[in-house]
């Protein structure tokens, strides 16, 4: 049984008696040429705190050292304990990175009746005014044709070739709150949320995790 706790990944928990050691932060699932950690390690309430990689025989070297003099612990049981945890973090680091590449299928299969009711309703002239209105009692106010437009070119997430959208206005007008409004109308397995980017974010994806997805609430668009 793995002895590394996982349930927050911001603050990862790892056992080897006596020592008690926090990844501080998590790990960084890019870049596996290094192993880049904050370690918090305790011994009976007293506590150290190293930032390392622990790919470098150097600095772990020098925790060692460390550990030994401020909490008087053996080398040897430390040395021992940072082996096992860097095994342990690979192990959950590649882990992380295949769920991430390989996301489990949590599409909704609609039952024989859903199919149907949908089809009723596709059916009938006029398809595009009683989705205006239907997108109006759902509880988006007012913007009738931009909520019509937007709710569209979300919709056009399962095309080919889907189409893209920029809100542009002046401050204070709404427009996060139209996306955010419509964006709620999107199947939840559908729609990955995501509030700030660096330049190089989407290339941690997976490579057809994004396919069909809608991205929100910022910069809203068709993936």
């Amino acid at each position: 049984m793995s002895k590394l706790n996982t349930l927050n990944p911001e603050h990862l928990c790892y056992t080897h008696e006596p020592l008690e050691i926090a990844v501080l932060g998590g790990i960084r699932l890019e870049g596996l040429d290094r192993l880049r950690t904050t370690l918090k390690i305790e011994v009976e309430g007293l506590a150290i705190r190293h930032n390392l990689d622990l790919y470098n025989d150097n600095q772990v070297d020098k925790l060692v050292r460390k550990v030994a003099e401020k909490l008087e612990i053996g080398t040897s049981i430390t040395t021992a304990a940072i082996l096992e945890l860097t095994a342990l973090l690979e192990q959950y680091r590649l882990e992380e990175i295949e769920n991430r590449q390989n996301p489990s299928d949590k599409r909704k299969i609609l039952s024989t009746e859903e199919v149907n009711e949908a089809k009723i309703y596709l059916s009938p002239p006029n398809l595009m005014n009683r989705t205006k209105e239907d997108i109006g009692l759902s509880g988006v106010v007012g913007e009738e044709d931009n909520r019509l437009l937007m709710y569209l070119i979300f919709t056009s997430r399962k095309r080919e070739n889907p189409l893209h959208i920029i809100s542009l206005g002046s401050s204070g007008i709404g427009k996060t709150h139209l996306q955010e409004k419509v964006g709620e109308l999107i199947p939840e397995e559908d729609k990955i949320e995501i509030t700030s980017l660096s330049a190089n974010a989407f290339y941690y994806f997976g490579q057809r995790q994004l396919k069909n997805k809608l991205i929100t609430p910022w910069s809203s668009h068709a993936a």
